[in-house]
């Protein structure tokens, strides 16, 4: 199965279906468009400064710059008292990948008017992930950037 890694806390956000897309500066592999692929958060430790602005931006009138849902305020506050409690460089469950859209297409799903965003060469992209299935217990993993093999 292909696994992409996720930094922490978007990897375990897709897990809770609150985080629907991964945002990526090119469209998802043609081959794994509707294909269940491992989610992979990555080792790099959670900064808190991340988790500070995601939850001024989620209280505020602009939280659909985050394009996540409401109730990932509630978790993103928890991990900020304890950005430790995250896993990293595990396999936390699997997803399906669906058809890339443009992010500018999808961002009234979140009550905006138009993309806006300074980071549009990294966010071009929204990959649909839906059917989450969480993995338990999680699986350590080392991972690797972009797409990559790894055995259930």
């Amino acid at each position: 199965m292909k696994a992409l890694t996720i930094w922490q806390p978007w990897a375990t956000l897709i897990m809770a279906g609150v985080k629907p897309y991964e945002f990526r500066g090119w469209p998802a592999p043609r081959a794994l468009r509707g294909t269940r692929i491992a989610i992979h958060a990555g080792a790099r430790p959670v900064r808190k400064s991340e988790l500070a602005d995601l939850i001024l931006r989620l209280r505020s009138t602009e939280s659909w710059s985050t394009a996540l849902k409401p109730e990932a305020l509630a978790m993103i506050e928890r991990w900020h008292s304890n950005p430790f409690a995250l896993p990293l460089a595990s396999i936390l469950g699997t997803a399906m990948l669906g058809e890339p859209k443009r992010a500018y297409d999808i961002v009234s799903e979140f009550g905006a008017k138009l993309n806006d965003s300074d980071r549009d060469e990294h966010s071009n992209w929204a990959w649909p992930l839906t059917d989450i299935v969480p993995l338990e217990p999680i699986q350590p993993a080392k991972g690797a950037q972009g797409f990559w093999d790894w055995r259930a």
